[in-house]
Parts: C-alpha cells; sequence; structure tokens
C-alpha cells in the first residue's frame, strides 16, 4: 500500500509539475507588480515600448499569423456521433450443446461422407475447446445453419450479412436522425465474405445513398479491420469538410463453417458467432455537442513482412479439399510480439510524463546495467486510459493481455462479458464491450478509452476515444434486457489450456 501512495505522489508531482513551480512564480511576480505605482508604469511604457516599438510590432505579427496558420491547418475533431451494435432475434440463439449439434449436421450433409459422421474424436475436441471458450449459452448462430439439413449456401451467407447489416444501421439512423443521403464516406469490412456487388453497394442500394458517396469495401483483413476502417474514415474526414463517415463492421459465419478434420481449423467454429455493429462519424463542428466520443489516436502496427507472421492465421484447403481457416502454433508468440509493437508506438502518445521517465530510466539503465536489469518497466497504462475494449478473440487473448498490461479484473470485465454473451464477432466485439461499459453506467465526461483489435496479416490496431459526456447507452442496446446478469462467473481454466487446444495438440 505504501509503495501505491509513493507513486501516486511520484505522478501528481511530475504530471503537476509545471502548475507547481508556476503558482509560486505568479505570486512572487504578482507580489512585484503590486509594488509599482502610476510613475513606474508611465515611465515602462514611454521609455520602453517607445524604445522598441521596431522589435514588438514584428513579433506580435509573427504570433498572430503563427496562431491563425496553426488553427487553419490542424486537423479538424472527428467526432463518433453515435453508433449501433446488431442484436440477432432470439431464434438464432445457440446454446454449447446447440452448436455442437450444428457442427455435427453441417458435417453429416457434406457429400463427401455419404449421410454418415461416425468419428467422434472431432467431436470431443470441439467440446473441449467450446468448454473453456468463455463463451456462454446465449450467442447467436446464422438462421441457415440452424435449419435442418443446414444451408450453407452463396445465398443464405448474403442473407446473414444483410440481416446484420441493415439490421444495425436502421437503428443506426433511427437513433441519430440523420438523413442516409447525408452520408458523405461509407466504408465497409467484411474478411471473410466479398460478394459482388459489393457489401458497400448494398447499403448504398437498399439506404440510397447520394451517387457521390465515397465508398470503401474492405476484405481479408481480419477480426482488427474494424480499427482500419475507423482509421480510413478519420483521414478522410480530414479532406472531406463537413461531412458524415460511415462506418461498418461484420463478418460473415455462414459461408466459411468448416467441415472437414483438420483440427487447427476447426477452432473458428467455436469462438465466431453473428454480429456486426455500424458508426457514425462526423467532422462538423457544431455535432460535437450531441456526439459521445472524439477520436484522440489511432495507432495500427503490421508485422506482416515477417513470414511465421504472415502465415499464423491462413485461409486454405486442408488435405481433403475442404476450406478453412487454420491457427498456427507461432500465433500466440506472434501476437505477444506485435502488440508490443503497437504499445510502443502508442505508449508515447498516450502516457502521462511521470511513466515515461521511469520507462526511459530503467532502459537506459539496462542499457548501462544489463546483468542488473533484467526486464524493462512496464509502464501503467491505467493513469491514462479509464476503459479497455480488448478483442474478444478467445479467452486466451484477453487473459494475455490483461497479464503483459498490468489489468485488473474489471478492466477486462466488458471483453469477457462480450465473449460470453455474443462469443468472438470478429472486427465488431471491440463495440459490443464500448457498448457494455455504457450500459453498466461507468463512462464519465472526459474518460478515454482504449479499443484493441488484433487481426490475421499479423495485425494490432488501436483505437483511442475520450468521452465528451456523462455516456448513457443508446437506445436498444445489445445488453439492455441482460447487463443486470453480469459479469458471470466463469470457470478458471488456464490460457496456456486453451492455447494448447486451439494450437490442435490437445
Amino acid at each position: 500500500m505504501t509503495s501505491v501512495n509513493v507513486k501516486l505522489l511520484y505522478h501528481y508531482v511530475i504530471t503537476n509539475l509545471f502548475n507547481l513551480c508556476f503558482f509560486p512564480l505568479t505570486a512572487i511576480v504578482a507580489g512585484k507588480a503590486s509594488q509599482l505605482t502610476i510613475d513606474d508604469l508611465h515611465h515602462l511604457h514611454y521609455s520602453y515600448l517607445q524604445q522598441n516599438l521596431i522589435t514588438i510590432a514584428p513579433l506580435f505579427a509573427f504570433t498572430v499569423f503563427g496562431s491563425v496558420l496553426y488553427i487553419a491547418t490542424r486537423p479538424k475533431p472527428v467526432y463518433l456521433v453515435e453508433y449501433s451494435c446488431y442484436l440477432p432475434p432470439t431464434h438464432c440463439r445457440s446454446s454449447i450443446s446447440k452448436v455442437m449439434d450444428i457442427f455435427y449436421q453441417v458435417r453429416k450433409s457434406d457429400p463427401s461422407r455419404n449421410g454418415t459422421c461416425d468419428d467422434s474424436s472431432w467431436l470431443d475436441f470441439l467440446r473441449k475447446i467450446q468448454e473453456r471458450s468463455g463463451l456462454g449459452d446465449e450467442t447467436h448462430g446464422p438462421e441457415g445453419l440452424l435449419q435442418v439439413p443446414p444451408r450453407k449456401t452463396f445465398a443464405s451467407a448474403r442473407e446473414e450479412t444483410e440481416q446484420v447489416i441493415i439490421g444495425a444501421l436502421e437503428n443506426l439512423f433511427e437513433n441519430t436522425k440523420v438523413n442516409p443521403k447525408d452520408i458523405g464516406i461509407l466504408v465497409v469490412n467484411s474478411s471473410m465474405f466479398n460478394p459482388t456487388p459489393s457489401l458497400s453497394a448494398m447499403v448504398v442500394n437498399t439506404f440510397k445513398l447520394r451517387s457521390n458517396v465515397r465508398s470503401f469495401n474492405l476484405g481479408g483483413m481480419g477480426c482488427s479491420a474494424g480499427v482500419i476502417g475507423i482509421d480510413l474514415a478519420k483521414d478522410l474526414l480530414h479532406v472531406h469538410k463537413n461531412t458524415y463517415a460511415l462506418v461498418v463492421s461484420t463478418e460473415n459465419i455462414t459461408y466459411n463453417i468448416y467441415a472437414g478434420d483438420n483440427k487447427s481449423m476447426m477452432v473458428s467454429n467455436c469462438l465466431f458467432r453473428v454480429g456486426g455493429a455500424a458508426i457514425l462519424l462526423s467532422n462538423k463542428p457544431r455535432d460535437r455537442r450531441r456526439s459521445k466520443y472524439e477520436l484522440v489516436h489511432t495507432v495500427r502496427t503490421h508485422t506482416g513482412a515477417d513470414d511465421k507472421s504472415f502465415r499464423c492465421v491462413q485461409q486454405g484447403d486442408d488435405e481433403s479439399g475442404k476450406t478453412g481457416v487454420s491457427l498456427s502454433k507461432d500465433i500466440t508468440d506472434v501476437a505477444g510480439r506485435t502488440v508490443k509493437k503497437n504499445i510502443a508506438t502508442l505508449g508515447p502518445l498516450i502516457l502521462p510524463l511521470s511513466e515515461k521517465l521511469l520507462f526511459f530510466v530503467t532502459f537506459m539503465g539496462k542499457k548501462l546495467f544489463k546483468d542488473k536489469i533484467k526486464h524493462y518497466y512496464v509502464p501503467d497504462f491505467k493513469l491514462a486510459i479509464d476503459h479497455f475494449c480488448i478483442h474478444a478473440g478467445g479467452r486466451a487473448v484477453i487473459d494475455v493481455l490483461e497479464k503483459n498490461l498490468g489489468l485488473a479484473p474489471i478492466d477486462v470485465e466488458a471483453s469477457r462479458s462480450t465473449l460470453h454473451r455474443f462469443g468472438n464477432t470478429s472486427s465488431s466485439s471491440i463495440w459490443y464491450e464500448l457498448a457494455y461499459i455504457e450500459a453498466k453506467g461507468r463512462m464519465k465526461k472526459g474518460n478515454k478509452v482504449w479499443q484493441i483489435a488484433l487481426g490475421s496479416g499479423f495485425k494490432c490496431n488501436s483505437a483511442v476515444w475520450v468521452a465528451l459526456s456523462n455516456v448513457k447507452a443508446s437506445t436498444k442496446s445489445p445488453w439492455e434486457h441482460c447487463i443486470d446478469r453480469y459479469p458471470v462467473k466463469i470457470d478458471s481454466d488456464s490460457a496456456k489450456s486453451e492455447v494448447r487446444v486451439q494450437n490442435g495438440r490437445s
């Protein structure tokens, strides 16, 4: 307790060092100024200002010009007006036993099996993953796969994605009262399902967006594509003034469920569920008053130049020609290394001076005394960030980041609860987590929230937002009818056990 108090005192002194020095100096100057007489001021005006007018005038003009130039060229603020997370209908809820039945029916309906599915080893393997995954019994599956026999068709896949995107957007437009024709920028990301016409074209057609909308469709970019979409929209909003940007993040389950026997490709079947989010951004000054957040930073890290990173999550065919996404045994090492690089870039942008100094001292100490100092100082990000939205990719992912960042259970509560209630909804999971924090009433004015997303390639992307007011839960929030039941107590199997399962070595 004493060490904690000492550190907080150190943080307070360093953070407020300027104020602590400024106020005594101001008091001294004020005391001296109070002793000046009218004659002193008159003498100062005529003797000093008149003699140095040639110097003061250009200095004043330069200051005014510099101020105007700074105001005119600085990037315009990007506001998050509102967002909406899709809540599938109750008849799509899929308990663990129901998910296991879906796997069984999909394998049984595969033409190569001739209507039989008598190998129980794969079923035991999938059950192990489900039990250790951190998912609950109220996640949602796609309607096409819930039927018997399952409809694993292109039409069913399109139907799933359209339901998610249209559902999220209808709720968003209803809550914001924004006319779809006012949207100037559209970014849609879906990693595994990219039909023709594109999903962005589908949005334009459904909501009758204007003909000069700047639309983008991002594919194959993994679970971190949601932050990529935000970053792209931010850059465009810095160029195009007085407009709205719409970012839609989703993934498709129907068309990408794996029916083969490769264990490294089975894992995604157990973790991914139906979900999606739509986010409305604005650069209009008048929207600040009604917006929830302002975007502070986006940091993108890509380690795909390394072969191990590039291949750790890869779509391909198994030995029997069935398509799936395989996870290599190197995925945890790759993810850890990529996250560290992302944090190394983001840290200097958000950490207080006190933490930067401590890190610099240990960094120099390790360089000078390699044998005595074993590890670098791990900064306390909770001094800069109030809330954390860690991509709900699986229990192991959350556990590792919780440990490496030195977070408390409440800091990862939103991530664990989202994984339990909705599963891994890919790039949209960070928005379900943000909605959880709002539904709990924890988002206060001035709070900063850090969204961390991981994806194939391998990528780690971050977005930092600041709350512009005490943020309340949106109308038709996905947590509206269940927030009081969370957090739930989940059996604490070690992350190491789940990692072994995910690597196909259980």
